[in-house]
């Protein structure tokens, strides 16, 4: 597919396949506790360190008993126990208050409902006759000691942290988070109090975070001038690093360096994909790491590091790639998009006046203009028209994809 100032623009889906093919997942390991291993990847099976529960307890608030001296017992007939004290063992034709969660007296094989009895002058009087083991929780019965929870590869969530801590288990081996170097590019490019002609740098910054959010960890450098050296140099700096991905300089001008630098370092993989907003990026290898050169303009930027970054990210990683939540909602007015490139078109949600579901409008806030950034930064998700379309009508039903939820 050719696109004008590239020699050849790449379909999304054959350029992530090029890119996944130069990734290779860490092997570095590190044993963590607890606190700290939510989200991380399992490096080896985790098993179960003791029982739970790890008593015999009540499952229900009433009375500890032996179940055969309630044999027969009815509202009619009911058995007459003497009540002892919380906490003490159950002898013979006795009963002994338990609330749920507690340990079952010794001698007791069971628990009598409190709805189930009445107290009369210091009995009790069953209503319900009870079998062995009714109504209580026996060790082990939710998960025994030994018992294997989690295999390697595993993401751990906060519940499974939860239950790992339940059960005895305090550290956990898990594979380190894949490293990023984040290199922003561009003469024009300041961190504060910019001059006429100069520009607040956002992408390295916003790449960072994702990086972070999508489980990676990113070394946030300062920004490079678009000098061939200068540029070689920041990228022969964070080879060491799982990924390296540079912001801007990533289309065909003068000042867009990086993917010749590149190129001479190792291999360009890919200069230009199918994408809109985002034609203008490059992906390519050095020294065996990965190279995401992703486009200056803000949207673009971003665009292309959900398609290609968080991809990279989560396989270098070992971890899943989850899809984003959507949600269905009715466009309010047509989408145009050229067939041959996916294109991403920024909505806002609302809620719709009508009675037809789905319940929600969708209203494009853009599908150009990549250089706002607000464009993106305030819609509610964007709408993906695929590479076969050449548009969405007005009040079709679209699938609205969140891509900043946290997965």
């Amino acid at each position: 597919m050719k696109e004008s100032g590239f020699k050849e623009v790449t379909r999304v889906a054959a350029a992530q396949e090029r890119l996944l093919d130069a990734v290779t997942p860490v092997e570095s390991t590190q044993s963590l506790p607890l606190l700290s291993a939510d989200g991380r990847v399992l490096a080896e099976t985790v098993a179960a360190a003791r029982n739970v529960p790890h008593y015999p307890r009540a499952a229900m608030d009433g009375y500890a008993v032996r179940a055969q001296d309630t044999f027969g017992a009815s509202s009619r007939s009911p058995a007459v126990l003497r009540e002892r004290e919380r906490e003490e063992s159950v002898v013979p034709e006795a009963a002994t208050p338990v609330h749920t969660g507690s340990e079952l007296p010794d001698g007791a094989d069971a628990v009598v409902m409190v709805e189930e009895t009445e107290r009369v002058a210091g009995e009790v009087e069953v209503l319900d006759a009870v079998g062995e083991g009714e109504n209580v929780a026996p060790p082990g019965e939710d998960v025994e000691a030994g018992q294997p929870l989690y295999d390697a590869g595993h993401q751990l969530r906060p519940s499974d942290v939860g239950l790992l801590k339940s059960t005895g288990v305090t550290e956990v081996d898990c594979y380190d988070r894949p490293s990023v170097g984040v290199v922003p590019t561009g003469e024009e490019l300041v961190q504060a109090n910019p001059e006429p002609g100069e520009i607040i740098e956002t992408n390295g910054l916003t790449v960072s975070r994702l990086v972070e959010r999508w489980g990676g960890a990113a070394t946030y450098r300062d920004v490079v001038t678009d000098d061939a050296a200068a540029l070689r140099a920041a990228i022969q700096r964070d080879l060491t690093k799982d990924l390296v991905v540079t912001t801007g300089g990533s289309s065909v001008g003068e000042r867009d360096l990086i993917p010749d630098v590149v190129d001479e370092l190792g291999e360009l993989l890919v200069h230009g994909v199918a994408l809109k907003p985002g034609h203008p990026c490059a992906l390519g290898v050095v020294e065996g790491t990965p190279v995401l050169m992703l486009p200056g303009y803000p949207v673009a930027c971003i665009v292309n590091a959900v398609q290609f970054l968080r991809p990279a990210l989560k396989a270098a990683g070992r971890m899943p790639r989850e899809p984003f939540p959507t949600v269905e909602a009715r466009l309010t007015r047509k989408i145009a998009s050229s067939p041959g490139e996916r294109t991403f078109v920024r909505v806002s949600l609302a809620e719709s006046d009508g009675d037809a579901a789905p319940d929600l409008d969708a209203t494009p806030t853009r599908a150009s203009g990549s250089g706002v950034l607000s464009s993106v930064a305030l819609a509610d998700g964007w709408v993906v028209v695929e590479e076969d379309s050449e548009g969405i009508a007005e009040s079709a039903i679209v699938t609205v994809e969140n891509w900043e939820y946290h997965v």
